[in-house]
């Protein structure tokens, strides 16, 4: 069973899989947020009123029938009033996540909307964003201004002024997927501002990267697995989820690659949410071609030019965690001078620019002293010999990242000087 593949499970399991994951993230309390799906026969499932959400079990779960009939041992939610008036203003939306993660709810009480423009991947995802002015919780008003937000057919999230946040979806894992997304860019923002000031993609720069795939599939799809790429796949899966649950990952982005021989390589798919991606849905590139029936990640021309040009370099990490990419998006250097650690495992950081996405000059940007960098605007890619060794970088680098931000507003930050450097080269790297 996937993690979270809800999809085909009935509304009441797929509630309590989601909220449980929202909870014990710290995206909601014990009391806040709701959640709703609609199925269809047309009743709405809903989360019930004053019913502890990190315990909440299935029974727990209300169903208000299409003729407002109330099935369950609860009362509905208080906000389901402007569930019903999302789902009678857009027939396209079919589930609803309303929380108050920490980051949304800063933006929230300052009364702005995050720009998603801070990367095109969340921009992508969560589309146009409306902003609901302030009425009484739960009711009649409130979902009505809320649904007025909705009337747009570009917009499944908007931020509550002095509230929250409120995101549909095609179903529950579209939905889950965009306001996971929309916290983690809000957090990125917040973080940015700590250090510098970030900036945001042009329309043509958005318009400009488009997909970056152009591997050709392979229309034979009479591969079989060796015991040694099928421990390789687990490899992959193991490491993705484990990123997940370390939160330099989530459902809507992330990429993992291993080589296996000479220039062919495994590497996560791009149409399945990172929570639930499995050893089957692993895609190998074997003599540029894919599998047959599998979508890898759009990045993966770029991770077969890499492999192509460093033959020391056998596992890939492109993802995009709130305090690297804080970096990522001012422009601010990222600098690793800080403890012997993240120096010895990273060395010296470069911050690229967007357009080096465009004129395919990354690959040979990284060498055996240059195992990682920062994309403006996009990524951290890091590499290594084993997965193991690359995905610890990836953790140094993050800790790094986010102790350099808590710093920032402590005093000037003091780095190791030049021989402290030249002597940690001596003893681990010479």
């Amino acid at each position: 069973m996937r993690q979270l593949d809800v999809k085909m499970m009935h509304p009441r399991v797929q509630i309590i899989k989601v909220i449980h994951k929202i909870y014990r993230r710290g995206m909601t309390t014990t009391s806040g947020g709701n959640i709703s799906i609609k199925d269809n026969n047309g009743d709405i499932w809903v989360t019930p009123s004053a019913i502890d959400k990190g315990n909440l079990k299935e029974e727990d779960v209300i169903c208000v029938k299409k003729d407002g009939t109330i099935v369950g041992k609860h009362k509905p939610s208080s906000e389901f009033p402007f569930h019903k008036a999302i789902y009678e203003a857009r027939k396209d939306i079919k589930s609803i996540i309303h929380a108050h993660p920490p980051a949304l709810v800063s933006f929230s009480i300052i009364r702005e909307i995050p720009n998603t423009k801070v990367t095109s991947l969340a921009n992508k995802i969560c589309g146009e964003i409306g902003y609901a002015p302030y009425a009484l919780p739960g009711s009649e008003e409130l979902g009505l201004i809320i649904a007025k937000q909705f009337v747009n057919c570009n917009t499944k999230a908007i931020i509550m002024e002095n509230h929250g946040t409120v995101l549909g979806g095609s179903d529950l894992e579209d939905a889950y997927c965009r306001f996971e997304t929309l916290e983690y860019t809000a957090r990125t923002i917040i973080n940015a501002k700590v250090i510098g000031t970030p900036t945001y993609l042009t329309d043509n720069q958005l318009n400009q990267l488009g997909s970056q795939s152009n591997i050709d599939i392979d229309l034979n799809n009479n591969i079989s697995y060796s015991s040694k790429e099928l421990f390789q796949r687990k490899e992959i899966v193991d490491i993705v989820h484990r990123s997940c649950e370390q939160e330099l990952m989530i459902s809507s982005y992330g990429t993992v690659s291993v080589r296996m021989e000479n220039n062919d390589f495994l590497i996560t798919p791009s149409n399945i949410a990172r929570w639930n991606i499995e050893t089957e849905d692993i895609v190998s590139v074997r003599n540029g071609k894919t599998e047959l029936g599998k979508q890898p990640s759009h990045l993966v021309s770029l991770h077969q030019k890499i492999y192509e040009l460093n033959p020391h370099i056998n596992s890939i990490i492109m993802t995009k965690p709130p305090h690297l990419m804080a970096y990522s998006i001012t422009g601010v250097k990222f600098d690793v001078r800080t403890i012997p650690e993240s120096w010895i495992f990273l060395q010296d950081v470069p911050n690229l620019d967007y357009n080096t996405l465009l004129d395919n000059t990354i690959p040979e940007r990284l060498d055996k002293s240059t195992p990682s960098l920062l994309v403006a605007n996009e990524s951290f890619i890091v590499t290594g010999d084993k997965l193991i060794q690359t995905f610890d970088r990836l953790e140094v680098a993050e800790f790094s990242a986010k102790s350099l931000i808590m710093a920032a507003p402590i005093s000037k930050l003091v780095p190791i000087n030049d021989q402290q450097i030249l002597d940690l080269k001596a003893k681990f790297l010479d």
